[in-house]
């Protein structure tokens, strides 16, 4: 994660309950005294233990209260560090599956121990040790008997619809979440699923019932009350065993979308990819960087390759059925340091929430020790047509190591692209790409990659 300055993270002011914050590069969370009889409950239940041990919830320890940067902290913990922090809109469809799941199973063990999430925000989930994770140890509250679940309509909103979307309609409406950080309103996704998800009682119950529910009754938490000893204990699990049915018989393909078997059409014969593997793996083994950022990862080939040096491996890739196939892949094989996420190199995510402050723009969250920009520069330069100062200076801003490949003019995939230009791109050539780039970089190493035109270079930031 990226250094920035000590103090409370300016996206956590939500909970009253404490917050996040950094001291010398470490993140820490305040515990407030208002929420000390919770936070000893949540102890003293066992529930954290149990949690921590089935990887439900992230590990901490206790921390010198000095270092709580504002009065009224009752503790102050110190959690597991993450390897990097991703948003909900950035998530494949099983990602963002396996977190409902997570979410609803920590609802489930909270209630066997007398607590309950007070929220179900998507937000409070990251990828840990390869696995979705709740980080917000603060999330819980005592059990209300009678009382619904109050997380109940932000799951749906988080978590259900925008599932529902990606299912029924198009995998890339889960970026509606970057629009709505509350989740996708209700009404909403019932307008756009279409008529035969109402044939799914968990889709008819939890999101078109319950977005007719919500437009006659907007006050939640009156409605909240209202049905106070009304939602038995029974109730409530049964309520939360249809939450998980309705979201474990969602599904997706990820091979519907164009570039998830790219992986498998390679531009290369077999002795260039594994020339090419083989140099990768060399020029990672020389850097030794302490974070990789793999732009255009696609399935995570070469991600896999950095991700064997035991560093935090970010695999960025705009398909999103390519980065499912990596998540799931990296979910069979128990990989534990990798962190595939659905982006654009072209418009990275901005910075969002209440003064564009609550989420980190996906520039903000380096610098990547090294970043590998693989069969990627003929993609950016024609297509999108930068020139190559523009993404020297990017590749620049992201890390202070460089990986990249340039495919020449009279590569087919080049010559593929410049056929579906109107005009020429005299500039594209590999004098020009060394010229542009050695502003910004010291050229350290390059070689040829066997049986292509192709070139790979180490550099290093000036």
């Amino acid at each position: 994660m990226s250094s920035r300055a000590d103090g409370r993270l300016p996206g956590s002011f939500r909970d009253p309950a404490g917050f996040v914050f950094q001291r010398d590069g470490t993140f820490f969370r305040q515990v407030n005294r208002s929420y000390q009889p919770t936070f000893e409950t949540l102890t003293d239940s066992g529930l954290c233990a149990t949690l921590v041990e089935q990887g439900l919830l992230i590990p901490h320890e206790t921390a010198d209260i000095g270092l709580a940067p504002e009065p009224d902290a009752a503790a102050v913990i110190k959690p597991e560090q993450l390897g990097f922090v991703s948003y909900p809109f950035e998530w494949s469809f099983s990602q963002l599956k396996a977190s409902a799941l997570t979410t609803l199973r920590v609802q489930r063990l909270a209630l066997d121990r007398g607590l309950s999430l007070k929220d179900a925000s998507a937000y409070n989930i990251q990828l840990h040790n390869g696995r979705p994770t709740l980080i917000d140890t603060l999330s819980f509250e005592p059990y209300e008997p009678g009382l619904p679940w109050v997380g109940y309509r932000q799951f749906c909103q988080h978590f259900l619809a925008p599932l529902a979307l990606m299912a029924y309609r198009d995998v890339r409406l889960g970026t509606l979440l970057q629009g709505h950080l509350d989740g996708l309103p209700l009404d909403l996704a019932a307008a756009l699923l279409p008529w035969r998800s109402r044939l799914r009682p968990g889709l008819l119950m939890h999101l078109h019932l319950h977005s007719r529910a919500q437009a006659q009754h907007a006050d939640s938490s009156q409605v909240r009350q209202s049905l106070k000893g009304r939602m038995s204990q029974r109730r409530l699990e049964a309520l939360l065993e249809s939450l998980e049915s309705a979201v474990r018989k969602l599904s997706w393909n990820p091979g519907d979308t164009p570039w998830a078997s790219y992986g498998d059409q390679s531009s290369y014969s077999d002795a260039g990819q594994s020339d090419k593997e083989r140099l990768v793996a060399g020029y990672l083994a020389q850097v030794g960087a302490e974070s990789v950022w793999d732009l255009g990862g696609n399935v995570g080939i070469f991600s896999r390759i950095a991700a064997a040096g035991h560093v935090p491996v970010v695999s960025i890739d705009s398909d999103p059925g390519a980065i499912d196939l990596n998540y799931r892949q990296m979910v069979d094989e128990g990989e534990r340091n990798l962190y595939p996420i659905v982006a654009d190199v072209t418009s990275p995510s901005p910075a969002l929430g209440w003064d564009n402050r609550e989420t980190r723009a996906l520039t903000e969250r380096g610098p990547a020790g090294l970043v590998m920009a693989l069969a990627l520069i003929h993609h950016l330069a024609i297509s999108n047509n930068t020139r190559f100062e523009r993404l020297a200076a990017f590749f620049a801003s992201l890390g202070r190591s460089l990986l990249i490949e340039f495919v020449p003019p009279d590569d087919p995939m080049v010559v593929r692209l410049l056929a579906m230009r109107n005009h020429t791109f005299p500039w594209y050539t590999q004098a020009e790409f060394e010229l542009a780039f050695s502003r910004f970089f010291r050229i350290e190493r390059t070689d040829s990659v066997a049986d292509s035109q192709r070139r790979l270079y180490l550099m290093r930031s000036r």
